[in-house]
């Protein structure tokens, strides 16, 4: 049977059309990517609860300043983090709901 798909017509187009290639893949690949730091990951935790400068987040969350500064700078690069300076103060937090609601889905699938 080498060579004969055991889908049918129509199954075949959906998964042909649904399955990422090109700009759409490494798009993908980078976004996914982001969540595969843990650093980055409990930063982001942190800010889908409430927006935060780097002073706050190093301390709560037991990581030094300039690694903090380092992870933010990415984050906000990539699009993921916004940044909103009161006075001499930067807090940053979450561009959208969407990496909040990703990682809700990671930790409903993992069952906790």
């Amino acid at each position: 049977m080498e060579g004969t798909l055991l889908l049918d017509g129509r199954t075949q187009a959906l998964v042909e059309d649904y399955v990422p290639e090109g700009e759409m893949l490494e798009g993908l690949v980078g976004f996914f990517s982001i969540f595969a730091d843990g650093t980055r990951l409990r930063i982001l935790s942190a800010l889908a609860i409430t927006e935060m400068c780097v002073t706050d987040i190093s301390r709560v969350l037991g990581i030094n300043q300039t690694t903090v500064s380092h992870q933010l700078r990415y984050l906000k690069n990539v699009g993921i983090v916004k940044a909103s300076r009161f006075g001499k103060v930067i807090f940053y937090s979450l561009k959208n709901d969407t990496v909040n609601d990703v990682l809700l889905k990671g930790v409903e699938f993992l069952g906790y």
